[in-house]
C-alpha cells in the first residue's frame, strides 16, 4: 500500500542526475530581491553546480547575468528543469505550463507540495522532486 509519505519520497538517482547533468533550469519566482531564496539557489545552480538559469518573473527581470522572461511560455529554446519557487497553492498552474512546454522535469521547493500536480507531471513523463531545494540536496550529495 502506498502512504502519502511514500508519494513524497523523491528518487536520489533523479535528484543526483538534475544536479549532476548540465542543463536549463527555469527558476519561477526568481527576482533582483536578494533576500529570496530563489537569489541564492538559482547562484548555486549556476555558479556552483554550472546550469544555465532562466529567471521566469512577472518582471522578467535580468537575474546572475541571464535575461529574465515573465513566462514559461515566453522562453525560446528548450527547458530541462523548472524550478517552482511559488506558494504552493499557485504550483499546480506552474507545473502544468512546465508540461505545456515540454520541461523534462519540475523541482517544487521546500513547502510546496502539490500531489494532483505531480501526479499530472509523473503521467506526463515529466521527472518530479518535491519539497527539496537544490542547493540542500546538492551538498548532501557531495556536490559543491
Amino acid at each position: 500500500m502506498t502512504t502519502a509519505n511514500d508519494r513524497l519520497a523523491n528518487d536520489p538517482a533523479v535528484i543526483r542526475r538534475l544536479l549532476t547533468t548540465p542543463g536549463r533550469w527555469a527558476v519561477v519566482g526568481l527576482s533582483t530581491n536578494t533576500a529570496r531564496a530563489a537569489w541564492g539557489v538559482a547562484a548555486y545552480l549556476q555558479d556552483t553546480l554550472g546550469h544555465e538559469i532562466v529567471p521566469i518573473h512577472p518582471r522578467g527581470e535580468t537575474v546572475h547575468g541571464a535575461a529574465g522572461q515573465m513566462r514559461l511560455v515566453d522562453v525560446v529554446g528548450p527547458i530541462d528543469v523548472v524550478d517552482v519557487f511559488v506558494n504552493a497553492r499557485l504550483a499546480g498552474a506552474v507545473v502544468d505550463e512546465a508540461i505545456a512546454v515540454g520541461a523534462h522535469a519540475v523541482w517544487l521547493q521546500l513547502g510546496v507540495v502539490d500531489e494532483a500536480a505531480a501526479d499530472r507531471a509523473r503521467a506526463a513523463g515529466v521527472d518530479v522532486v518535491m519539497d527539496a531545494c537544490p542547493a540542500i540536496e546538492g551538498p548532501r550529495l557531495g556536490l559543491g
